[in-house]
């Protein structure tokens, strides 16, 4: 276990200050504008090239079970339904058991990915995209259709728990450059174009050990100014085992600031509300933090994002 002090703690940014990192963040993302957002750094040659990765060939998921029971921070957990009674199983010949499912996508206990029309700020989607384009009847531009064929590469993870010496950060803590920076050297890897990345702060183990909590008021994340590391190495997409906001917000007069960094100024997918506990023990048994990670979002070609299940391939 690596330990590094806690940084002092990230200052608040006001309006006039995020506004500004958005720009820059604009500015440095202009490569990213189209559909596809920073899914276009996922060239063919690096999705070859992730594919070196593979060295064992075994396979481990970084999301969490789908869940049905409501709790603190999934008031509206998804409905499983059976279709079929037991006692109307045939007593011999063929039959079927079938169930259907509903989610609400955007929950705070699912894993799944945001969509680039997920996020408006000031009226906009990514791009420039007018906020009007995402209608009653679904977003007719950015959907995550732009992802239908998968999203296939170098996946990195950077465990900033296991940096600091603790099982999970507290809610309310942030990641800063400094950590992400740190990380990397303490696990002996580099973040470059086009990588897949994922922040572990542990937020799945403290749910598993203490219990579900109301994680829309109080739970670790990026602290807004950590996206520069993002846009410096220009990632294709972002992952966290929480929300990747820190709740509360540090930002005045935004709730959101890395989602809106992310999606809204930098074209980046969202994975939130991924679990690593099953990923984080294998790369510390074998001392690489990097592999082939494949995402196959459902193919639903107006909607704001998609339940995902992302598979590490090492």
């Amino acid at each position: 276990m690596v330990t590094h002090a806690r940084p002092a703690e990230p200052p608040r940014l006001t309006e006039r200050e995020f506004d500004a990192l958005h720009q820059r963040l604009v500015a440095r993302s202009a490569w990213a504008k189209g559909a596809r957002g920073a899914l276009a750094a996922l060239t063919p040659a690096r999705v070859l090239a992730a594919t070196r990765e593979v060295r064992s060939g075994r396979t481990v998921t970084l999301a969490s079970p789908v869940e049905i029971r409501p709790g603190p921070d999934n008031p509206e957990p998804a409905r499983h339904r059976m279709k079929g009674r037991p006692e109307e199983h045939p007593s011999s010949g063929l039959g079927f058991a079938m169930d259907s499912f509903a989610m609400n996508v955007h929950g705070d206990a699912d894993s799944h990915l945001d969509a680039l029309c997920h996020v408006v700020y000031d009226g906009t989607l990514h791009g420039g995209v007018a906020a009007s384009s995402v209608t009653a009847n679904g977003a007719t531009a950015l959907s995550v259709e732009a992802a239908r064929d998968g999203i296939v590469g170098r996946g990195v993870l950077l465990d900033i728990p296991r940096l600091r010496g603790v099982p999970w950060l507290e809610p309310g803590d942030h990641v800063t450059v400094d950590d992400l920076a740190a990380a990397e050297t303490a696990q002996h890897v580099h973040v470059g174009e086009g990588d897949l990345l994922f922040v572990r702060v542990g937020h799945r183990r403290r749910r598993e050990e203490l219990g579900a909590w109301h994680s829309a008021d109080a739970r670790a994340g990026l602290h807004p100014c950590a996206l520069e590391f993002l846009g410096d190495r220009r990632v294709a997409v972002l992952g966290g085992d929480g929300n990747n906001d820190t709740a509360p917000s540090s930002t005045d007069g935004v709730d959101f600031p890395v989602h809106v960094l992310a999606v809204h100024a930098m074209g980046l997918h969202l994975l939130d509300y991924l679990q690593f506990e099953d990923l984080a023990p294998i790369c510390e048994a074998e001392r690489r933090w990097s592999f082939l990670c494949v995402i196959a979002p459902l193919r639903l070609p107006d909607a704001t994002g998609s339940p995902v299940n992302p598979i590490a391939v090492l």
